[in-house]
């Protein structure tokens, strides 16, 4: 089975940091043996614009097949402020729960963060998700890097 994972900034920049390298190459990697496909948005493309050289071109470098993009749209940036008025996030989040919307809407079948404190967290996953199920919508998946990994990738 190939997962559609939606991957956020903190992916693209983890693949150059040197707590979360290892985890998030091995995550590359699978994309690479066509195991996953990344579900691109148009939040990452526009973050990604503002993040240093490397970061900005890592994924230029992979097959356009291994990607799926999608945009922020009307019904995405409702769900994101019902996120923040529900205050599962504070409205500084905006970019976070456009990611978690974004992923919802698009049916990822899980969305991978190295953000700890506004989306891998136990408290604001319940939150989005109860938000979610309110809104009609299914529960989403997230989880770090670390949890994606297959036995022996490391």
């Amino acid at each position: 089975m190939i997962f559609k994972v939606y991957i956020d900034t903190s992916i693209v920049g983890g693949y150059f940091d040197d707590m979360f390298s290892v985890d998030t190459q091995a995550l590359f990697k699978r994309l690479e043996n066509k195991e996953l496909i990344f579900i691109i948005s148009s939040v990452l493309r526009q973050e990604l614009n503002q993040a240093p050289e490397p970061v900005r071109r890592l994924l230029d470098q992979y097959d356009k097949l291994c990607f799926e993009y999608v945009e922020l749209t009307e019904e995405a940036i409702e769900l994101s402020d019902r996120y923040i008025a529900e205050k599962v996030v504070g409205k500084t989040s905006v970019n976070d729960c456009r990611h978690i919307a974004i992923a919802t809407l698009n049916k990822a079948d899980i969305l991978v963060s190295w953000n700890f404190r506004h989306i891998v967290n136990l408290e604001r996953i319940k939150g989005y998700n109860g938000v979610n199920l309110k809104c009609g919508y299914s529960v989403l998946e997230i989880r770090s890097p670390k949890e994606l990994l297959k036995y022996g990738d490391r």
